[in-house]
């Protein structure tokens, strides 16, 4: 369920997303507002699940890993979506999972060291949890990585919602 924002939720994430480790009394200021207001909006914010922690972000690339790849896995039972979720939670290299429309029953992205370490990773890993087969895409290069746009939603957008 999405929740209302105000101008002043707004201001706040738009600071926390643009560095999360902004002091907070640097937020209240900039907000004209008490340390302790934004205190209490941040943890509100929290506790509705809007923010979801802080967290350093990694270049992969920078690490050794050096393939990006989109897979899109066909399970031979779908039935078995949540038991194959925990085991891809157990495989290092995925570092997402999403159920989609479309063709493929899930759609993971995966780091991986290299082209034969991606085969490795689809051959002893992903193929034994019960695939029909695998649709593999990999990236050259990441064009944009944001996140979410804090925006205030057109009249339309909120008349829809109600």
């Amino acid at each position: 369920m999405a929740h209302k924002l105000d101008a002043l939720d707004r201001k706040i994430l738009e600071l926390v997303i643009a560095d999360a480790r902004v002091p907070f009394l640097e937020v209240a200021r900039a907000c004209n507002v008490s340390g302790a207001a934004i205190h209490q909006r941040i943890q509100k914010l929290t506790t509705l699940g809007i923010l979801k922690g802080s967290q350093f972000n990694i270049d992969p690339e920078k690490i050794g890993y050096e393939t990006c790849a989109y897979i899109g896995l066909f399970l031979k039972d779908p039935e078995r979506f949540d038991e194959v979720v925990e085991e891809l939670r157990k495989i290092p290299e995925v570092v997402e999972c999403h159920y989609t429309t479309g063709g493929f029953d899930m759609f993971i992205k995966i780091y991986a060291y290299n082209n034969h370490h991606l085969l490795n990773v689809i051959h002893d890993k992903l193929q034994p949890l019960g695939l029909s087969r695998s649709e593999t895409i990999i990236s050259f290069n990441e064009a944009i990585h944001r996140p979410i746009a804090i925006i205030e939603p057109e009249e339309d957008d909120e008349e829809e919602e109600e």
